[in-house]
């Protein structure tokens, strides 16, 4: 069985409420509000902080909170879209600032999605007996590449800083994931997307690029459609997860959806007919941050108590790609 042991988290100081939107873009606090859940998020403000280096943080209170050296992990898996680099990946990048000697690191492109693919691979290396101690961490910087005038309002009202890790262990005991459960919807690719710069449209064209407003670098989300979408695949992917193991959604005792829309979340909580302690949300706080946005909320649900021994804890995410994901653990 492989089991979470801790869980570490680390935002920017620097907090972002919609009421400081107002002042560079056409909205609203209650139009971000009524639309998304969100009351404020965090941005980075200096050029010294990136994405390994967040992830670096978490990973490093995840270590602590396990009761392990950093010289305990074995494997790492790193899940990002916003990487230091191009390449390398940013699962090296971590290696490096922890010291730690020669493992192997993985990283994971499968955006809102990505930290419960990597916590599904984790559990299948440790499952197969191959690592004992596995760093699975998402991070994000998304305030960079973002849109911040009133022509990416739609998008950038939503997005924020921050990273999330766990250390997932071999154990013995009766506690741990039950199951995970992945699926992918390619033919919608392009419905939430940051299509350019890439390899078809590379240095060269990027020179010769005469586009002025710059629309064609930054994100672009069809936000009806992916909500449709969202709400459907989240709730078919949690029921997959509670029917493989014999379980309703009376059993939940914590749902952690991925921080995308509270207006989601609560869609889900209602279908599953969840009560309101059943269901964990913080994107009030932290807006949208795409692979690190479960562990940050498991990390803030676990200081709160939510969770005791014994109890069914689901893990569920939507996003780009289109990607979903679920995961089923008993705590």
């Amino acid at each position: 069985m492989s089991k979470i042991t801790g869980v570490g988290y680390y935002v920017p100081e620097n907090i972002v409420k919609n009421k400081d939107l107002e002042e560079i873009m056409e909205t609203s606090d209650e139009w971000i509000q009524e639309r998304t859940g969100i009351k404020e998020r965090r941005w980075v403000n200096d050029s010294k902080t990136s994405t390994s280096l967040m992830g670096t943080y978490a990973a490093e209170n995840a270590i602590k909170d396990a009761g392990l050296k950093n010289a305990d992990i074995d494997f790492i898996i790193f899940s990002t879209l916003s990487p230091d680099y191009y390449f390398p990946g940013s699962g090296v990048l971590l290696q490096r600032n922890l010291g730690i000697n020669e493992v192997g690191a993985l990283d994971v492109r499968n955006q809102c999605s990505g930290f419960l693919y990597s916590l599904s691979i984790a559990d299948q290396y440790i499952k197969s007996g191959m690592y004992r101690n596995i760093l699975v961490v998402g991070s994000e910087i998304h305030s960079g590449g973002l849109d911040k005038t009133s022509r990416g309002r739609a998008v950038s009202v939503i997005f924020g800083d921050g990273a999330g890790a766990v250390v997932l262990s071999s154990s013995k005991s009766s506690s741990g994931i039950l199951s995970t459960h992945l699926h992918s919807e390619g033919k919608y690719a392009e419905e939430l997307a940051l299509i350019k710069p890439a390899t078809t449209f590379w240095i060269d064209k990027i020179i010769k690029d005469k586009t002025e407003d710059g629309t064609g670098y930054s994100p672009k989300m069809n936000g009806n459609f992916v909500f449709k979408n969202a709400v459907l695949r989240f709730e078919e992917v949690i029921n997959e997860a509670l029917n493989y193991s014999n379980l309703s959604s009376k059993d939940i005792s914590l749902l952690i959806p991925h921080q995308a829309n509270l207006r989601i979340s609560q869609y889900i909580q209602s279908r599953l007919g969840l009560s309101n302690s059943q269901v964990f949300n913080n994107i009030m706080k932290y807006g949208n941050t795409t692979a690190a946005s479960i562990p940050i909320a498991l990390k803030e649900a676990l200081d709160e108590k939510r969770l005791k021994k014994g109890d069914i804890l689901c893990l569920a995410a939507f996003g780009s790609g289109f990607t979903w994901a679920s995961a089923l653990i008993r705590w």
